[in-house]
């Protein structure tokens, strides 16, 4: 199976997020969604190891129940921070029922106002097994990896299925829009809260900001909040939220 391009599909690191902003709470619940999505794959022994957990977990395929949502798993190719597939044969996105829901209300608000353009989903749930892989592979001291990935004794919001890392892509080029930086920069460029320094520096320009800011607006506007240094990730619920309402992923 192709682990690149984007996959046309009825469809960080581990994003560690000091500088998450507070979202609003949104906590849409959508019993159809569960129903109609993970269960019905999961007697498909054909489908990867690691897939049928995710199902058997409750996970949602997102091109399930997201129309025109496009998927590019970073993690199941060697184009990452890590330079490494900890994927393996999976290639398809999961979420969590409710983050995937407020995403196809993401998708729906992008494509009415611009319906040229769609999301393109670059990761959504990672279990504790491959969040342990990235921890281990990391050659920096304990103290330093947190700035780069998760603890996974903790768990971060990938962990819980209710993180997503993403951008935006134009169908008829079938190109990602600029943002400035590539997915899993770690440096001020990439920096929400950095932009004003970035333009004044001319490390990033306006029409990349702009571009930005369409992600950030459909995003936000569905109830997701972002993180100051990483323009791609974005959090379905607080970390407090998450551990009180959902379990980590295995």
């Amino acid at each position: 199976m192709r682990k690149s391009g984007y996959l046309f599909l009825g469809l960080t690191l581990a994003c560690s997020s000091p500088k998450t902003e507070e979202n609003s709470g949104v906590e849409a619940s959508n019993d159809s969604l569960t129903q109609t999505s993970a269960k019905q794959d999961s007697l498909d022994s054909s489908l990867p190891a690691l897939e049928r957990k995710l199902i058997e977990q409750g996970m949602v395929d997102i091109t399930k129940v997201i129309p025109g949502i496009q998927v590019e798993l970073k993690y199941s190719t060697e184009d990452n921070f890590f330079k490494q597939d900890v994927y393996g044969d999976l290639v398809r996105c999961y979420l969590h029922p409710k983050a995937t829901e407020m995403l196809a209300k993401a998708q729906e608000a992008l494509q009415k106002d611009y319906p040229n353009l769609s999301l393109l989903v670059y990761d959504g749930v990672r279990p504790l097994s491959v969040q342990q892989i990235l921890w281990d592979s990391l050659d920096k001291p304990d103290s330093i990896k947190l700035l780069y990935v998760s603890d996974p004794k903790i768990g971060g919001l990938h962990n819980y299925g209710v993180a997503v890392d993403l951008t935006i892509v134009d169908l008829k080029s079938g190109k990602p829009l600029d943002m400035g930086t590539p997915f899993d920069y770690f440096g001020y460029p990439a920096y929400p809260d950095q932009e004003l320094q970035m333009l004044a520096e001319k490390k990033i320009t306006k029409a990349q900001v702009a571009n930005r800011e369409i992600l950030r607006k459909v995003m936000k506007g569905a109830g997701f909040a972002g993180i100051g240094s990483e323009w791609w990730h974005f959090n379905a619920f607080s970390r407090q939220k998450a551990g009180e309402k959902f379990p980590l992923i295995n």
